[in-house]
């Protein structure tokens, strides 16, 4: 009797004398780039330092498309972007120690955000693991407990036999529900030495697919096909498990609407007539979800900006559909399904029963009338102008990246993606800084249509010097600049709560000047003509800068109390 596992591929004459006649002058860091090719990879981002060098050395022998960028925390965006266009797990080469390190923040968004990296770093010289206190450059007691509470998986190589092994299953790590960064590190002196190790040409690393427990399927189908107000929550899995077409149908089959988060924007279309598009913060949709007799929660673990800061209370029955466990029933009781979010909603289609509610759109009209009679009542017509600018001037199947900043919130709120997987932010973990970095990782996945990237002077200035990246590549990139002159919603945090804004007014410099001196074309534009600039500017090649000088609001909060 033959079993599966019995089963062994046999190599061909052609492979056999390859393997037993490898090219010279191979080290280990030819097994590292040798293995992402093997996998699928095509680009890597990353800085080189001295521990990496072996990596980067490779990378000349390679086939790999390598995009440098200035800053390794800017590289970790640029990674992240990449990965949350194309799917695929993007991998970052970095040095040791503070190379490393300065990567934790863009690793965090990424692990929020569930976005695949695939982060490779060096380490000091075998000799010095352990956590002893031998004195090498870069030297830490053990780099991986920096960084094992923020990814997935963490993977440290002690020998060349162990590298293509552990990339794989960090590779595995990174694109199975749900995706994330994961760690490996590599001594310095194994990515230096000669290999004698025959080139790795291909490799087995298909992720695991997170199927949902059919007796819980079964129940959900029966609440949600029985319910009178059925309504659902759509977050960032339904975008990254590429399941907004099954979303769609679903709701259809239901007649129940739709409101997606601001990590799942696109996962619905935002004119369908059951579409409550995003207005996530605010009371109006916050009541109507609650009155849904069966919520369906996809891909959300309702945390604080999914729940109107918490304030989110369901009166009727939840079922919460989640591919990371820790989300399930984190903040809400719930028919918890520990799945992914794509093959969740196929078993539901399968099941449920199809419901009629011509109440539904109805009812979806007068929210978002009660939203816009809200918003309208509180004077902020610069800001909806801007932002209606900025969709105008976007092509509709542009992706856009926004930094933390208050047109970013107004967009989080008010904005139509016009595309399932095409507006992304930080609002995973909330740094500043995320938006150019982001723009030029998916320009770089696809150079065929313009990116936008937008910014406030403040988040702008932490990725000023990836203008040299972008017109180094020429990625074409178009960075909006809103520039208020400070850190603008903590001047209004700030204010609100003590009368008095501290620490948020910046020195700043000519954005337009700055960027001209990159080699990159720079405009300074005004509210009444910045569809205009904006437009121009995404349709000429390469990088641009857009600055607009503008004090922009934002709309008052519901979550506070006080405002109907």
């Amino acid at each position: 009797m033959t079993h599966d596992h019995d089963l062994v591929l046999r190599p061909t004459e052609a492979q056999i004398s390859t393997a037993l006649n490898p090219p010279s002058g191979r080290t280990g860091g030819d097994l590292v780039v040798e293995t992402l090719a093997g996998l699928g990879a095509t680009t890597v981002f990353g800085l080189p330092g001295q521990h990496a060098l072996g990596m980067f050395d490779a990378l000349r022998r390679s086939s790999l498309r390598y995009v440098g960028l200035r800053v390794e925390n800017n590289a970790g965006f640029a990674a992240d972007a990449y990965g949350r266009i194309t799917g695929e797990a993007a991998p970052l080469l970095l040095s040791t120690g503070p190379g490393a390190l300065t990567s934790l923040a863009a690793l965090q968004e990424a692990a929020a955000a569930s976005a695949p990296v695939l982060a490779i770093s060096s380490q000091i010289p075998t000799a010095g693991l352990g956590g002893g206190r031998h004195g090498y450059l870069h030297e830490l007691p053990d780099q991986s407990a920096s960084f094992r509470g923020v990814v997935k998986s963490v993977h440290t190589v002690r020998t060349q036999s162990q590298i293509p092994s552990a990339i794989a299953e960090a590779w595995k790590s990174a694109l199975t529900a749900p995706h994330g960064p994961v760690w490996v590190e590599i001594p310095q002196d194994v990515l230096l030495s000669p290999t004698p190790l025959p080139v790795v040409t291909a490799m087995d690393a298909t992720p695991d697919d997170l199927l949902p427990r059919p007796e819980l399927t079964a129940v959900a189908a029966d609440l949600l096909s029985r319910a009178a107000r059925p309504a659902i929550i759509a977050g960032g899995g339904v975008v990254r498990s590429d399941a907004s077409g099954k979303l769609l149908a679903l709701a259809e089959k239901l007649d129940a609407p739709v409101v997606t988060t601001f990590g799942g924007k696109g996962a619905f279309p935002w004119t369908h007539p059951l579409s409550l598009q995003s207005w996530l913060e605010d009371r109006h949709t916050t009541d109507f979800l609650e009155d849904a007799d069966v919520l369906l929660v996809v891909g959300s673990g309702l945390g604080e900006l999914s729940s109107n800061y918490h304030t989110f209370k369901p009166r009727g029955r939840v079922v919460q559909i989640e591919a990371d466990l820790g989300k399930l029933e984190s903040n809400h009781p719930a028919l918890g399904i520990h799945a992914d979010a794509r093959l969740a909603l196929q078993a539901l289609l399968e099941t449920v029963e199809e419901r009629t509610d011509e109440s539904a759109p109805r009812r979806v009209r007068e929210l978002l009338a009660k939203v816009t009679d809200r918003i309208a009542g509180q004077e902020l017509t610069l800001e909806q102008d801007v932002l209606t600018a900025v969709r105008r001037a976007l092509p509709a199947d542009s992706p856009s990246f926004w930094d933390m900043t208050i047109l970013a919130y107004w967009a989080w709120s008010a904005f139509d993606p016009r595309g399932t997987n095409s507006m992304h932010s930080a609002q995973g973990a909330g740094g500043l800084g995320y938006g150019f970095p982001a723009a030029l990782g998916a320009a770089a996945a696809d150079p065929t249509r313009p990116v936008l990237a937008v910014s406030g002077d403040g988040g702008a200035l932490y990725s000023i010097a990836e203008l040299a990246t972008a017109r180094q590549y020429d990625l074409p990139v178009t960075w909006l600049i809103v520039d208020d002159g400070g850190y603008g919603i903590l001047r209004e945090y700030m204010n609100d709560a003590f009368g008095q804004a501290t620490a948020t007014e910046l020195a700043r410099p000519d954005y337009v000047a700055l960027a001209e001196s990159f080699g990159v074309p720079g405009v300074a534009t005004t509210p009444e003509a910045l569809e205009t600039d904006l437009a121009k500017a995404l349709a000429a090649p390469g990088p641009s800068v857009v600055v607009l000088p503008a004090l922009l609001r934002m709309f008052a909060p519901t979550h506070l109390g006080g405002d109907d």
